[in-house]
């Protein structure tokens, strides 16, 4: 054992009923960090039992995707049929992680909620993600591969071609999430992308209706949205691009009357908060109490890399949501944490903090 976990075995025999934030204020660590250390402790067998951990109310969950991102920089035109010069790098990522990231570093308390395989591409994942969300929950699989997503980018930093190996989240069932049953009722959010099975994404709705939880839901691509229930009940805020509105209402949208009979339709079927992005042309927005309206797009001048900027949108929006702010500055929150995050190299710009973002703001 290191250090650490020589400290929390300590802790938890001076008082076994020691709530997790407080062990990670006893020892200086953020809550996820500890929470990670205490899973391994009872992985190893050393913590027998939970006598000391007591329910976490209001904590953020966010359920969905946890991947190894590969990205290739095309050098020159994007040539298909033949091989293409290329610088790479890679980052981890998944719209649920990505999320959960943003909102970590937001100084939210956030635990995610996945599957992935016992391999080296979780642990990257891991080492990565551990200092921001509560990983303990993660289902790892032995006979699955980790969630990986491999984008090839133009010169531009524009997504030309991108493949995705997402097999292990099909078993993410209901039946992993009700194992943490106790968990998932003292929820004070969940966020829940598409990579979720169907039925997974019935039973989350029938949690957050039965016992009042805001309900977040997240597209992923427009493949998977049959992935939604039948209606919209229960989901507080429903935040899709165009493309993605479009295969659930059914028809084109082009534009502003499309976007506002789009917005209303998505009203309709029971969401409470509606958001379609639409890239440079911004966002448009509505609400049960909100009339259709129209945010612009930041102004940006160089975009660096597309991969992350609609995680970081949606961050920013539930974060300044969950902080009592009003529906026009939690579209600007989403607007500027997107332009600044189109500009940087990163899926999820290092430098994000409560601070930073509020002065972004105000520029």
């Amino acid at each position: 054992m290191n250090e650490r976990e020589q400290a929390v075995l300590a802790l938890i025999r001076q008082n076994p009923f020691m709530s997790q934030q407080e062990m990670a204020d006893a020892m200086n660590l953020s809550r996820p960090v500890l929470a990670n250390l205490v899973s391994s402790l009872t992985k190893e067998g050393k913590i027998v039992g939970r006598a000391y951990i007591l329910p976490e109310a209001n904590e953020i969950i966010c359920i969905g995707g946890a991947n190894l991102d590969r990205k290739f920089h095309v050098k020159g035109n994007v040539q298909f049929g033949t091989s293409n010069p290329a610088s790479s790098s890679f980052s981890v990522g998944g719209v649920g992680r990505n999320i959960a990231e943003n909102l970590g570093r937001l100084n939210h308390q956030v635990t995610l909620l996945t599957t992935a395989g016992k391999d080296a591409d979780w642990q990257v994942i891991q080492d990565a993600s551990e200092s921001f969300m509560n990983l303990r929950y993660v289902e790892q699989l032995p006979e699955a591969s980790t969630g990986s997503y491999t984008a090839i980018m133009d010169e531009q930093g524009e997504l030309a071609l991108a493949v995705a190996n997402m097999e292990v989240y099909d078993l993410l069932l209901p039946n992993l999430l009700k194992k943490h049953e106790t968990m998932l009722v003292n929820a004070g959010c969940f966020i829940l992308d598409l990579n979720c099975p169907k039925e997974t994404v019935a039973y989350i709705q029938q949690v957050a209706i039965a016992r009042d939880i805001p309900l977040v839901i997240v597209p992923v691509s427009s493949p998977k949205m049959n992935r939604l229930p039948e209606t919209l009940q229960g989901v507080t805020w429903f935040i899709c691009n165009t493309d993605e509105a479009e295969t659930i209402v059914g028809h084109t949208i082009e534009n502003v009357s499309h976007y506002e009979k789009a917005l209303e339709q998505l009203l309709q079927l029971g969401a409470e908060h509606v958001i379609i992005t639409a890239g440079s042309k911004g966002v448009y927005a509505a609400s049960t109490t909100i009339a259709p309206c129209h945010f612009a797009a930041k102004v940006i001048d160089k975009i660096e890399d597309v991969t992350g900027a609609g995680d970081a949108f949606v961050s920013a929006v539930i974060h300044c949501w969950l902080t009592g702010q009003s529906f026009a500055t939690c579209l600007d929150a989403g607007l500027t944490n997107a332009k600044n995050t189109l500009a940087s190299p990163y899926t999820v710009r290092p430098e994000l903090s409560v601070d930073l973002l509020k002065s972004e703001m105000e520029e």
